[in-house]
This record gives structure tokens, sequence and C-alpha cells, in this order.
């Protein structure tokens, strides 16, 4: 039976960068399950809705898999990509503004097909409100900078400007969108532990 694939760990450059000081990375081409959507993720029940579909649908691929061809992998944590139409509504925090694709990264191995199938699997369980809303697609982001912010999603603002500030003193731009990766399940652990991987592309 193949070894257990943990991307987190074969992707740790990725996924575990220091909180200390800001890292330079060329992340890959990889797939994702996504959903869109737009507003607070605080009040919002729109993002309430894509957070619940997301876990059952990944689980669902995973065990599929395993049943099939015996490859076990683990379940990725949540993702976002955040972006507004006012560059100024994101940073001065006007939360209703914001645009959103939260997502879980799946391995290479993982196929349309095997998304599809899963679909229809979560679908008949009707547990997953936003389950009309995913997608597959491959996300290229290529180069990028990132840190690891341990606090509340409130505090961020400063390890944020800190990324911007690196690339624009480095002769680059910022490229793309502000990307977040949640390696804590904020709904069990205390905010002041929350660790979150921030990311910013750059060109």
């Amino acid at each position: 039976m193949p070894a257990k694939l943990d991307l987190k760990k074969d992707l740790k450059h990725l996924y575990n960068p220091s909180a200390k000081g800001i890292s330079v990375v060329t992340v890959p081409a990889m797939n994702f399950l996504m959903i869109d959507g737009m507003g607070d993720p605080n009040t919002s029940l729109e993002f309430a809705d894509a957070m619940q579909t997301l876990f059952p649908l990944a689980y669902s691929i995973k065990f599929a898999i395993k049943k099939e061809t015996g490859q076990d992998f683990a379940v990725m944590p949540p993702e976002g990509l955040w972006w507004s139409d006012d560059t100024e509504d994101f940073l001065q925090g006007r939360k209703d503004n914001w645009h959103w694709t939260v997502m879980i990264a799946q391995p290479d191995f993982v196929k349309k097909s095997d998304f599809v199938a899963a679909l229809d699997a979560v679908k008949k369980k009707g547990k997953a409100p936003a389950v009309d809303k995913v997608r597959f697609e491959r996300y290229d982001e290529g180069d990028s900078v990132q840190i690891l912010h341990i606090g509340p999603f409130v505090t961020e603002h400063d390890n944020i400007l800190k990324l911007h500030d690196f690339i624009r003193s480095s002769g680059h731009q910022l490229h793309g969108k502000h990307h977040e990766i949640y390696l804590s399940d904020f709904r069990r652990v205390a905010p002041e532990k929350l660790k979150t991987v921030i990311r910013q592309p750059f060109c």
C-alpha cells in the first residue's frame, strides 16, 4: 500500500514558514477545490456555507480514492484569496466590500472525474450548502513572499504591510491576490494562538 501523502509536509517551505522573517518562495501550480463569494467573513452566511461545503467534499474525495486505489492522503488546511475593487477597502478593513475565494489544495493525482463523483455523493447527503458553487481548478501563483502570523486575524495588518514593503523595496510590484492559509481551526483555537500563513505574489 502506498505511503500516506501529506502535502503540508512535502511542501513544508510553503506551509510552515517562519514567523520571524519574510521568506521568498515560488509556488507551483496546484489543483484546488474553490468557492467564490463576497462580504465580511465574520458575518456572511455565504462564507459560512462555503467553509461547511469544502471539507465534506475534500473528505469524500479522499475516502473514495483510498477505497479505489489504496492511496491515502491528508486533507489540506483551508486557504483564502482576498481582494477588493478598491485597495483601501482591503487595507482599512472594510470587509463588506471584500471578494474572496476559499479553497483546499488537492494532490495532483486527484482528477476532475474524482471531483465530479464526490460532488454527487455530497449532494445526496444534503449537508454541503454551497455544493453547487464549487469548482475544481488549477491555480498557478508563482513568485511570492510569505510570513507566519501568530495571533488574531485583526492583527495581521502589520505583517501584510511588511510583505508589501519588502516587495516594493526589492524593486518588484504586488501581483495577484492576498493569500492566507489557515493552519489552525479558528472554531477551536484561541485567537492569540491562531497560526496563519500570509502570502503575497509579486512580479
